[in-house]
């Protein structure tokens, strides 16, 4: 890998850090990934739908999580490990978008595509943890700033050594 990529990818790392940052603590703020995580979210209910009603609801939440992941299995198998910690960096803001939804199920303020039900008032109160709602909401807030962390470390060693750690 040349000199010029190298840098190219660390600027990337050094961006997604500093743009996650931000994500992380300014929780509910519009991101330009919104309308495509929101697009796949949706999908995800009729495709789970077919195995039931309750992992139907679930479903929206899986494949928000399941999509950027099959990718980040794809760039890793592949042997580009910066890309497999970019993609991964996009698992960590959707677990962001996906708090702020779980903390939202007893409220219910955010609009909803579409109106019908919360996804998470359903599943919460199903299991009989919706007034959790906020505990468990900050609990996906945390992983993903776990994984926001990891990927922009691993990702910044991997951009320096041509996807390889350095």
């Amino acid at each position: 890998m040349s000199a010029a990529e190298r840098r190219a990818r660390r600027a990337l790392t050094a961006a997604l850090a500093v743009y996650g940052g931000y994500l992380l603590f300014h929780p509910g703020q519009y991101s330009w990934l919104d309308s495509l995580d929101l697009a796949i979210h949706e999908s995800g209910h009729p495709l789970f739908g077919i195995f039931g009603e309750f992992i139907g609801f679930v479903g929206g939440t899986l494949m928000q999580l399941l999509a950027p992941a099959a990718f980040v299995v794809y760039f890793w198998r592949r042997g580009d490990r910066h890309a497999a910690m970019v993609v991964l960096w996009w698992v960590a803001q959707n677990l962001w978008n996906i708090s702020v939804y779980v903390q939202d199920a007893r409220a219910q303020e955010l609009p909803l595509v579409g109106g019908g039900e919360h996804d998470w008032t359903y599943l919460l109160g199903r299991l009989g943890l919706l007034n959790q709602d906020r505990a468990i909401g900050w609990g996906v807030r945390f992983a993903g700033a776990l994984v926001y962390i990891w990927s922009c470390l691993r990702g910044w060693t991997y951009a320096g050594a041509g996807g390889e750690p350095s």
